[in-house]
Protein backbone atom coordinates (compact mmCIF):
# COMPACT_ATOMS: atom_id res chain seq x y z
CA UNK A 1 0.00 0.00 0.00
CA UNK A 2 1.24 3.47 -0.77
CA UNK A 3 1.18 6.50 1.52
CA UNK A 4 0.83 10.25 1.93
CA UNK A 5 3.92 12.41 2.20
CA UNK A 6 3.71 15.89 3.71
CA UNK A 7 6.12 18.77 3.25
CA UNK A 8 6.54 22.51 3.11
CA UNK A 9 6.55 24.43 -0.16
CA UNK A 10 10.33 24.74 0.05
CA UNK A 11 10.75 20.97 0.48
CA UNK A 12 8.21 20.00 -2.22
CA UNK A 13 10.63 19.37 -5.14
CA UNK A 14 12.97 17.17 -3.08
CA UNK A 15 10.03 15.35 -1.44
CA UNK A 16 8.41 14.56 -4.79
CA UNK A 17 11.72 13.30 -6.16
CA UNK A 18 12.65 11.26 -3.08
CA UNK A 19 9.27 9.52 -2.84
CA UNK A 20 8.46 9.25 -6.55
CA UNK A 21 5.15 11.08 -6.12
CA UNK A 22 3.14 11.75 -9.27
CA UNK A 23 0.25 13.61 -7.58
CA UNK A 24 0.43 16.83 -5.56
CA UNK A 25 -2.12 18.55 -3.35
CA UNK A 26 -1.32 22.21 -2.61
CA UNK A 27 -3.12 24.11 0.17
CA UNK A 28 -1.70 27.61 0.23
CA UNK A 29 -2.68 31.28 0.12
CA UNK A 30 -4.20 32.49 -3.13
CA UNK A 31 -1.52 34.15 -5.25
CA UNK A 32 1.42 32.27 -3.73
CA UNK A 33 3.67 31.14 -6.58
CA UNK A 34 3.96 27.36 -6.64
CA UNK A 35 6.22 25.80 -9.24
CA UNK A 36 4.84 22.36 -9.99
CA UNK A 37 7.63 19.76 -10.21
CA UNK A 38 8.18 18.72 -13.84
CA UNK A 39 7.13 15.09 -13.18
CA UNK A 40 3.68 16.20 -11.98
CA UNK A 41 1.09 16.57 -14.74
CA UNK A 42 -1.29 19.50 -14.53
CA UNK A 43 -4.22 17.11 -14.15
CA UNK A 44 -2.49 15.48 -11.17
CA UNK A 45 -2.03 18.71 -9.21
CA UNK A 46 -4.79 20.32 -7.16
CA UNK A 47 -4.25 23.88 -5.91
CA UNK A 48 -6.62 24.89 -3.10
CA UNK A 49 -6.20 28.59 -2.34
CA UNK A 50 -6.93 29.06 1.37
CA UNK A 51 -5.34 30.94 4.23
CA UNK A 52 -4.33 29.11 7.39
CA UNK A 53 -7.16 30.47 9.53
CA UNK A 54 -9.90 28.79 11.55
CA UNK A 55 -12.67 31.39 11.22
CA UNK A 56 -13.71 33.94 8.62
CA UNK A 57 -11.36 36.92 8.56
CA UNK A 58 -11.80 39.91 6.27
CA UNK A 59 -9.47 39.85 3.30
CA UNK A 60 -8.61 36.17 3.75
CA UNK A 61 -10.00 32.92 2.38
CA UNK A 62 -11.02 30.50 5.12
CA UNK A 63 -11.41 26.79 4.44
CA UNK A 64 -15.03 25.90 3.66
CA UNK A 65 -17.10 22.93 2.49
CA UNK A 66 -16.27 23.54 -1.18
CA UNK A 67 -12.54 23.33 -0.45
CA UNK A 68 -13.07 20.14 1.55
CA UNK A 69 -15.09 18.64 -1.32
CA UNK A 70 -12.24 19.40 -3.75
CA UNK A 71 -9.72 17.82 -1.38
CA UNK A 72 -11.80 14.66 -0.90
CA UNK A 73 -12.57 14.29 -4.61
CA UNK A 74 -8.86 14.62 -5.47
CA UNK A 75 -7.96 12.06 -2.81
CA UNK A 76 -10.50 9.58 -4.11
CA UNK A 77 -9.31 10.15 -7.70
CA UNK A 78 -5.68 9.46 -6.70
CA UNK A 79 -4.77 5.98 -8.00
CA UNK A 80 -2.54 5.07 -5.00
CA UNK A 81 0.15 3.59 -7.25
CA UNK A 82 2.64 6.21 -6.06
CA UNK A 83 2.64 8.40 -2.94
CA UNK A 84 0.50 11.53 -2.84
CA UNK A 85 2.53 14.62 -1.90
CA UNK A 86 0.64 17.18 0.19
CA UNK A 87 2.08 20.57 1.04
CA UNK A 88 1.25 23.99 2.36
CA UNK A 89 3.64 26.86 2.99
CA UNK A 90 5.27 25.49 6.14
CA UNK A 91 4.13 21.85 6.16
CA UNK A 92 2.62 22.33 9.63
CA UNK A 93 -1.12 23.11 9.53
CA UNK A 94 -3.12 22.93 6.29
CA UNK A 95 -1.12 20.04 4.85
CA UNK A 96 -1.14 17.99 8.07
CA UNK A 97 -4.91 18.48 8.34
CA UNK A 98 -5.34 17.39 4.71
CA UNK A 99 -3.22 14.26 5.24
CA UNK A 100 -5.16 13.35 8.39
CA UNK A 101 -8.47 13.93 6.58
CA UNK A 102 -7.50 11.89 3.52
CA UNK A 103 -6.24 8.97 5.61
CA UNK A 104 -9.59 8.93 7.43
CA UNK A 105 -11.58 9.28 4.18
CA UNK A 106 -9.65 6.59 2.30
CA UNK A 107 -9.79 4.16 5.23
CA UNK A 108 -13.23 4.57 6.85
CA UNK A 109 -12.30 2.05 9.58
CA UNK A 110 -9.26 4.10 10.62
CA UNK A 111 -9.22 4.83 14.34
CA UNK A 112 -9.09 8.61 14.54
CA UNK A 113 -7.14 8.72 17.81
CA UNK A 114 -4.51 6.18 16.74
CA UNK A 115 -4.03 8.13 13.51
CA UNK A 116 -3.69 11.45 15.37
CA UNK A 117 -1.17 9.86 17.73
CA UNK A 118 0.80 8.51 14.76
CA UNK A 119 0.66 11.94 13.10
CA UNK A 120 2.13 13.51 16.24
CA UNK A 121 4.85 10.83 16.46
CA UNK A 122 5.89 11.39 12.85
CA UNK A 123 5.47 15.18 12.85
CA UNK A 124 6.27 16.85 16.19
CA UNK A 125 5.53 20.29 14.65
CA UNK A 126 2.12 19.34 13.20
CA UNK A 127 -0.80 21.56 14.20
CA UNK A 128 -3.60 20.43 11.86
CA UNK A 129 -5.93 23.24 10.82
CA UNK A 130 -8.89 22.85 13.18
CA UNK A 131 -11.47 24.24 10.75
CA UNK A 132 -10.53 21.76 8.01
CA UNK A 133 -10.68 18.91 10.52
CA UNK A 134 -14.04 20.11 11.86
CA UNK A 135 -15.50 20.30 8.33
CA UNK A 136 -14.19 16.82 7.51
CA UNK A 137 -15.44 15.29 10.74
CA UNK A 138 -18.96 16.43 9.89
CA UNK A 139 -18.77 15.47 6.19
CA UNK A 140 -17.32 12.02 6.94
CA UNK A 141 -19.82 11.37 9.75
CA UNK A 142 -17.13 10.82 12.38
CA UNK A 143 -19.25 12.14 15.27
CA UNK A 144 -16.60 14.51 16.62
CA UNK A 145 -13.92 11.81 16.93
CA UNK A 146 -11.58 13.50 14.43
CA UNK A 147 -11.95 16.82 16.24
CA UNK A 148 -11.30 15.30 19.68
CA UNK A 149 -8.33 13.27 18.42
CA UNK A 150 -6.62 16.31 16.88
CA UNK A 151 -7.37 18.39 19.98
CA UNK A 152 -5.82 15.65 22.13
CA UNK A 153 -2.43 15.89 20.41
CA UNK A 154 -2.38 19.66 20.96
CA UNK A 155 -0.32 22.26 19.25
CA UNK A 156 2.92 21.05 17.71
CA UNK A 157 6.40 22.25 18.55
CA UNK A 158 7.16 25.79 17.41
CA UNK A 159 8.91 25.85 14.05
CA UNK A 160 9.17 28.01 10.95
CA UNK A 161 8.86 24.90 8.79
CA UNK A 162 8.01 21.27 9.40
CA UNK A 163 10.23 18.36 8.38
CA UNK A 164 8.78 16.22 5.56
CA UNK A 165 7.14 13.04 6.83
CA UNK A 166 5.17 10.03 5.67
CA UNK A 167 1.66 9.24 6.92
CA UNK A 168 0.46 5.68 6.21
CA UNK A 169 -3.07 4.92 5.05
CA UNK A 170 -3.37 2.02 7.48
CA UNK A 171 -2.11 1.44 11.00
CA UNK A 172 -2.89 -2.30 11.04
CA UNK A 173 0.70 -3.39 10.68
CA UNK A 174 3.38 -2.75 13.31
CA UNK A 175 5.18 0.53 12.75
CA UNK A 176 8.89 0.66 13.67
CA UNK A 177 9.65 3.23 16.37
CA UNK A 178 12.41 4.83 14.29
CA UNK A 179 10.74 7.24 11.81
CA UNK A 180 13.31 6.58 9.06
CA UNK A 181 12.88 2.81 9.39
CA UNK A 182 9.09 3.22 9.41
CA UNK A 183 9.16 5.27 6.23
CA UNK A 184 11.53 2.80 4.57
CA UNK A 185 9.17 -0.08 5.51
CA UNK A 186 6.16 1.76 4.09
CA UNK A 187 8.00 2.52 0.84
CA UNK A 188 9.18 -1.11 0.62
CA UNK A 189 5.62 -2.44 1.12
CA UNK A 190 4.04 -0.12 -1.44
Amino acid sequence: MTYLVVSSLADLPATVEQHGALDVLTLINVGTPVERPAVIGEDRHLFIGINDIVEPTEGMVHPDASHLDQLLEFGHRWDRKTPLAIHCFAGISRSTAAAYILACAINPDMDEQRLADELRRRAPTATPNALLVRLADEKLGRGGRMIRAVESIGRGEEAFSGTPFVLPLTLDEPVPSDPEAAEAAIRRDS
